[in-house]
């Protein structure tokens, strides 16, 4: 009898330690499950920060566009103030002597310069001849010598006429009086520009510079 008591407590014993041993396994299970999570928040964290670099980059192309738009509509804009404006330079009142029997004659206009300043370099008709720019020696006199531009102030309006600065045309084609024929400047920044220009006959009763 006293050999089956001691038998039944060993085994009781024994039974206690078994539920030991599966604490002690739980128990590591739960370390295991707590690293699974630190290994997690580490890659939830790698995620976002590519995301924010992505972002950035995005938001970097988005700027560059906007400034490529915002530049071309300045562009477009200012294009249209300009072209609103007008032309730079404006002629008129044009005209043109009948040559006589050296074929030498000149040719007087009105400019009108609407922007900055700038120089005519020379002139044609389309009756063709040679045309030469031709400024007083000094100012106020009425000694002409060629040169080779004609200073055109920034909006300003400049007359060529017989007592300053004109236009001389020699070996000039046929002209007939009260007809017009095309006169052409070309001017160093601003381009070339045409206008009509009237040919007259003072000694046959035409229309002369000075009664305009």
């Amino acid at each position: 009898m006293r050999s089956r008591a001691v038998v039944a407590r060993g085994h009781s014993a024994s039974s206690g330690h078994s539920a030991s041993s599966g604490h002690s396994a739980s128990s590591g299970h739960s370390a295991s499950s707590g690293h699974s999570a630190s290994s997690g928040h580490s890659a939830s964290s790698g995620h976002s920060a590519s995301g924010s670099v992505s972002g950035w980059r995005r938001a970097g192309r988005a700027a560059a566009s906007l400034v490529a738009v915002i530049g071309a509509c300045m562009a477009a804009g200012c294009a249209a103030q300009a072209r609103a404006a007008g032309p730079v330079i404006e002629l008129s009142s044009a005209q043109v002597t009948v040559p006589g029997a050296s074929h030498i004659t000149n040719v007087y206009v009105d400019v009108t310069n609407n922007g900055p300043k700038t120089k005519l370099i020379s002139a044609r008709l389309s009756v063709g001849g040679r045309v030469t720019l031709r400024s007083p020696v000094h100012s106020g006199e009425v000694v002409m010598r060629t040169v080779p531009a004609i200073t055109i102030p920034a909006k300003s309006f400049v007359r060529l006429d017989p007592n300053g600065s004109h236009l001389l045309v020699t070996a000039a084609g046929p002209m007939r009086n009260g007809t017009e024929i095309t006169l052409t400047l070309d001017f160093a920044h601003a381009g070339s520009f045409s206008v009509p220009a009237m040919v007259t006959n003072p000694q046959s009763g035409g229309a002369s510079y000075f009664l305009n």
